[in-house]
């Protein structure tokens, strides 16, 4: 059986992107698309009067599998992206033949997360993101061991950080702090599962990414060393090896 496409979703508050070290080493053997989400990156923000919501974002990469003509993907997602693949799954569950959750997890904000989410908005609304977005993130975005030896992977995050449209940063921390809880949608979802997480990760630590690998049915976890929320700029061969080492799963069902 042809392999399937992975679709790769980035975090927040980045775009497409992060994918670069990742991308040719997995392009290299599967058909790869990395789209940015709507407001970020290249992507425009559609005008809605709906409150912002990730389902809006999970139509936009139906609409792209539609275009594409894609029946079936590989979805994956790095911290938001895992939280839109999810939402994804919960919208067109027929369109995934497998899931990649990288540094994410499955619970709703806590109401701390979701006020502070909240707050982001607001600030952006009222002063932009000049100045401040890039390093309130960077501390919880990146290894302690990364922000002090790899200067390079830090201005890396920070350019694309520093990039991003406000009003796109503002839509989607708002659309986060709304997004419900996944736990079940992931028990109950029969698909084939890989979860990587950075050991130092201090957003989705390896329990919440534990706690997603025992509901999903025959999950793989793997655990890079070394490497905090960003694994796919901090550890980019551990998660090039741990995709291509678990890919034929999707086929084997």
């Amino acid at each position: 059986m042809t392999e399937l496409p992975l679709v790769l979703l980035h975090a927040f508050p980045l775009d497409a992107r992060m994918w670069n070290a990742v991308r040719e080493p997995l392009a290299s053997h599967l058909r790869v698309i990395t789209p940015d989400q709507r407001g970020l990156g290249r992507s425009p923000l559609p005008e809605s009067g709906r409150d912002p919501s990730l389902e809006d974002a999970a139509r936009d990469v139906v609409a792209l599998l539609d275009r594409l003509d894609l029946d079936r993907v590989v979805l994956g997602g790095c911290s938001m992206g895992g939280y839109l693949a999810m939402a994804v799954l919960r919208l067109a569950p027929e369109r995934v033949g497998g899931l990649v959750l990288i540094d994410t997890k499955a619970t709703p904000d806590t109401p701390e997360a979701a006020q502070s989410r909240l707050d982001v908005a607001k600030r952006v609304d009222d002063e932009g993101i000049e100045g401040w977005l890039a390093e309130a993130n960077l501390p919880n975005l990146l290894a302690e061991s990364t922000r002090t030896t790899r200067p390079d992977v830090v201005e890396t995050v920070r350019e694309i950080i520093e990039s991003q449209p406000p009003a796109g940063i503002s839509w989607t921390a708002l659309a986060l702090r709304a997004r419900p809880d996944s736990v079940e949608l992931l028990r109950e979802s029969g698909v084939p599962a890989l979860v990587i997480v950075g050991e130092e990760d201090p957003i989705t630590p390896v329990a919440a990414a534990s706690a997603m690998v025992e509901v999903l049915d025959g999950a793989t976890l793997v655990v890079l060393p070394g490497a905090g929320h960003l694994t796919p700029l901090e550890a980019p061969a551990g998660v090039v090896e741990a995709i291509l080492s678990w890919y034929p799963a999707p086929h084997e069902k």
